[in-house]
């Protein structure tokens, strides 16, 4: 079987540095910090008190009153995010065939804010089980799927994939191959996630992995830095066309890069904890690359996973190190989390199209907030600190690894008819 060609055609960005991927982008490549003191909930009693939360977004501006009350706020975000790809895309809706048109929309958690504020009604009632009838249909991870193919027509493949922080780049990859093996022809895909509330954030407070660096907000996400304490849970959506080649050209789009390949693994390690010698980190890499059809030393930048977590970043540039060997002193890493925080299933999502604008524009935004070297990260590593690198990049990783031993890794390269 010939395996097609998929190309990035659209781009939707609703994130901690801006509400548009021009702003995103924008706060990317000046080292902007999307992080506060939380103003979503009174976490004054919390260990961690800091998010990356958006800022001035008004679900009124995409859903009447009403209709707004039918969605959880990380459905709300993935349906946002969603109109400004397809915007972007260019797509003609009256005239494509929707059959042929799928969405894979990711989310880790799913409405966490939905599940907590009905069961709190309940135990703060008289017993009574006065449950709202949209309390399943907002609370499920994948009903952001369905909400995007109600409201566009799309009656293509249609699924959630949840596999925690690695949850948007899985459904990248599984977008790449259903295009690849001729079962669409584009895809609405990415990830949205709002967990900056109460079980949020006091749920990541008790596995000791936020960041508490409460006094100093704009500089806790510290990925690489020899004194990062945690990651800085941010919320957002992040959606990207996937379009076949050939379908992509007949209609005249734009194209801002191929997707070249995706690679999947599984640490089998531990449930919270990456494998230390970064082993699945290592395949999940090299079958991307392979996929691609391109050789270790075709790659010129990796977005990383890069949490900010003491273990987390050890072992990503551990992986990194061994499997690059020699190359790896000329590939140019960053982490765009030291400025978004940590998404969680939304984080491939929004680090995809940031690798994408990378290519595109020969750019690779800063790792902001590095103080000290971390005497444990090896020096082969050339980690882009402080200010945005100017460099050709042709192909580039994105990773994201989730608990419980999940990883995916995609490349993507520049594109050549």
């Amino acid at each position: 079987m010939k395996v097609r060609r998929v190309v990035v055609t659209g781009l939707g960005a609703l994130t901690p540095l801006g509400n548009s991927v021009p702003e995103y982008w924008n706060g990317l490549v000046n080292g902007v910090s999307g992080a506060n003191t939380i103003t979503k909930f009174d976490a004054s009693k919390f260990k961690t008190q800091i998010a990356c939360e958006l800022k001035n977004f008004d679900p009124l501006k995409y859903f009447d009153r009403k209709e707004a009350r039918k969605y959880d706020q990380y459905a709300q975000y993935g349906i946002a995010a969603t109109e400004e790809a397809i915007i972007d895309s260019g797509v003609n809706l009256e005239t494509i065939n929707k059959d042929r048109v799928g969405v894979i929309f990711s989310s880790g958690i799913g409405g966490i804010l939905t599940f907590f504020e009905e069961v709190a009604a309940y135990v703060k009632g008289d017993g009574t089980p006065r449950f709202s009838p949209f309390f399943i249909p907002k609370m499920i991870s994948d009903i952001a799927a369905g909400h995007i193919s109600i409201k566009y027509g799309f009656r293509g493949p249609n699924f959630c994939t949840v596999s925690a922080c690695a949850s948007s780049s899985n459904a990248m990859v599984d977008a790449l191959n259903y295009i690849r093996l001729n079962k669409a022809d584009m895809f609405v895909v990415g990830g949205s996630e709002a967990s900056i509330n109460e079980p949020g954030v006091g749920g990541f407070n008790a596995l000791h992995a936020l960041s508490q660096r409460n006094d100093d907000p704009t500089t806790a996400s510290r990925p690489f830095d020899k004194d990062r304490d945690g990651f800085v849970i941010g919320e957002g959506s992040g959606v990207l066309i996937f379009e076949e080649l050939e379908h992509a050209l007949n209609r005249g789009a734009k194209i801002y890069g191929e997707v070249a390949g995706g690679g999947m693994s599984a640490d089998a390690y531990h449930m919270t904890a990456p494998h230390p010698d970064g082993v699945g980190a290592i395949l999940s890499m090299r079958s991307a690359v392979e996929d691609a059809g391109l050789t270790l030393a075709d790659i010129d930048h990796i977005n990383t996973h890069g949490t900010s977590t003491p273990i987390g970043d050890l072992a990503e540039t551990t992986a990194i190190s061994k499997l690059f060997g020699p190359h790896t002193s000329k590939i140019s890493i960053n982490s765009t989390k030291s400025m978004t925080g940590h998404l969680l299933g939304a984080a491939g999502a929004i680090e995809g199209i940031a690798t994408v604008l990378s290519i595109m524009n020969d750019i690779i935004p800063p790792t902001i907030n590095h103080f000290t070297d971390d005497p444990e990260i090896t020096t082969d590593v050339k980690i882009v600190f402080g200010q945005a690198e100017k460099r050709t990049v042709n192909a580039a990783l994105s990773n994201t690894f989730g608990f419980g031993g999940h990883n995916a890794s995609l490349v993507f390269k520049k594109f050549v008819e």
